[in-house]
């Protein structure tokens, strides 16, 4: 995943401490080192960590429940009476166990590194410090934040605001780090965004939000400011190479077009989306614009494997383009476009200087050949339970399919025992949020709307 995107056979990749030092062919490699340990890849496909670029880890809290609700018939029900609800009801605890399952799930599923956004608003306070213990125990590189929301009231965005800058200001965070982030243009007001955008560039940190992932956003903005979201997001300042837009299914072309005039990123996340029943977005017009798009999993299924060959198979069949996205074009939003976004120029990719975030990958039953299209043999037959090997800085988290950092069943009963409460807590009928959307408080109405 270089810059010339090189695939070589009977190779070697030389680590030192934390950073590769060397790529090539083996017998160039053997001669220039002295390992102290080989791990043998005979076989296999040797390839970057996979990045997801959005995620809620917490989302793993609900996996199997069958919560007694009247059904929702559009996106914005979807958080009122599933997730804000259940967004209510967690504690720290919850942050910690969450991460710790989703964590080891993504591990040895070929995911090194994520960029995750929490939502607790009854919990906020130290909570990215119970994730960040959980990550670095499972062994992961987290980006992490807290979403900021106004949904309630304006001092609960000004707390999640406040948790993210502690965090980020924090100095014992291991391998995570901390980013802004706000929840979406229809729960913030400008004051919120403006704040965010000044730290996001205070502490040259990524800043994160979701953008019209469901059409109520733009119904949002457009009636309460006159613009469409990504406009309103533009003129406060908050496009930028330091953001990271989250969904973006419902743009223009214009808004792709700033987007891309930007220089801001967009995270994709095909399957969630489908899950939610929100649409296709439009990712061929981005990458065509020559956005930079990575791939997310929105705390839907932890296999970016799984993200990649659904995003692939969506955007084909949508378009009827047997042809577009390409296989390459997928693998590349899962590494080295997701470490562009958040700026993480050592990720990404196989090269000396780089950081050694690496898997090793070996199919149940390899039938064919490699040589020809990798990418085509990654898109169409790998799947997360291939991963063998798993390392991270240097440093081997997981060998032949055991985790080398924690005791995966002690972790686990640790989990059941923490959802369990949680569950309990939530009944069989978790009711929707009590407080109403309250929007004309927090976004007057503009006297001149445009017209479209």
């Amino acid at each position: 995943m270089d810059q010339k995107r090189r695939v070589i056979e009977d190779a070697a990749v030389a680590v030192v401490d934390d950073k590769i030092v060397a790529v090539g062919p083996i017998e160039d490699v053997s001669k220039g080192f002295g390992a102290d340990e080989v791990v043998d890849a005979k076989g296999c496909i040797v390839m970057p960590g996979l990045i997801c670029s959005h995620t809620h880890l917490y989302g793993i809290a609900l996996r199997g429940s069958a919560l007694n609700i009247e059904p929702p018939s559009d996106f914005l029900q979807i958080l009122q009476r599933v997730w804000w609800p259940v967004d209510e009801k967690l504690t720290n605890e919850d942050a910690y166990a969450t991460t710790l399952a989703s964590g080891i799930e993504s591990l040895m599923n070929g995911t090194t590194c994520y960029a995750d956004t929490y939502s607790a608003p009854n919990a906020i306070d130290g909570s990215l410090d119970q994730i960040a213990k959980a990550s670095n125990e499972v062994g992961l590189r987290g980006v992490i934040s807290f979403e900021a929301t106004e949904r309630r009231s304006a001092d609960e965005g000004a707390r999640g605001l406040k948790e993210n800058l502690r965090f980020i200001r924090s100095r014992a965070k291991g391998r995570a780090m901390g980013m802004i982030s706000l929840h979406a243009s229809f729960t913030v007001s400008d004051d919120l965004i403006s704040r965010g955008v000044e730290a996001s560039a205070g502490h040259r940190v990524p800043l994160t939000i979701h953008v019209s992932e469901g059409p109520n956003d733009g119904y949002h903005n457009m009636e309460r400011y006159g613009k469409r979201s990504v406009e309103r997001l533009q003129e406060r300042g908050l496009l930028s190479p330091r953001a990271v837009l989250a969904h973006c299914v419902h743009l223009n072309e214009r808004e792709i077009e700033l987007i891309a005039k930007s220089s801001a990123s967009v995270a994709h996340n095909p399957m969630s989306n489908m899950l939610n029943a929100v649409g296709v977005a439009s990712l061929m017009e981005m990458l065509d614009h020559g956005v930079n798009v990575g791939l997310g999993n929105d705390g839907y299924v932890f296999d970016m494997f799984e993200n990649m060959r659904i995003g692939f198979l969506l955007q084909r069949v949508a378009r009827r383009n047997p042809n577009r996205p390409s296989p390459q074009e997928v693998v590349e939003m899962c590494t080295v476009n997701a470490a562009r976004a958040y700026g993480l120029s050592s990720l990404g990719s196989i090269e000396a200087g780089k950081k050694a975030d690496i898997i090793v990958v070996r199919p149940t039953l390899t039938a064919t050949p490699y040589s020809g299209s990798i990418y085509g043999y990654i898109i169409n037959s790998l799947r997360g339970p291939d991963v063998r090997d798993a390392m991270v800085d240097g440093q081997l988290v997981m060998k032949n399919r055991r985790l080398l950092t924690l005791d995966v069943r002690k972790a686990e009963a640790h989990v059941l025992r923490a959802m369990g409460r949680l569950w309990k807590r939530l009944g069989s009928s978790p009711s929707e949020a009590v407080e109403p959307l309250r929007m004309d408080d927090l976004h007057p109405r503009q006297k001149k709307a445009r017209q479209y």
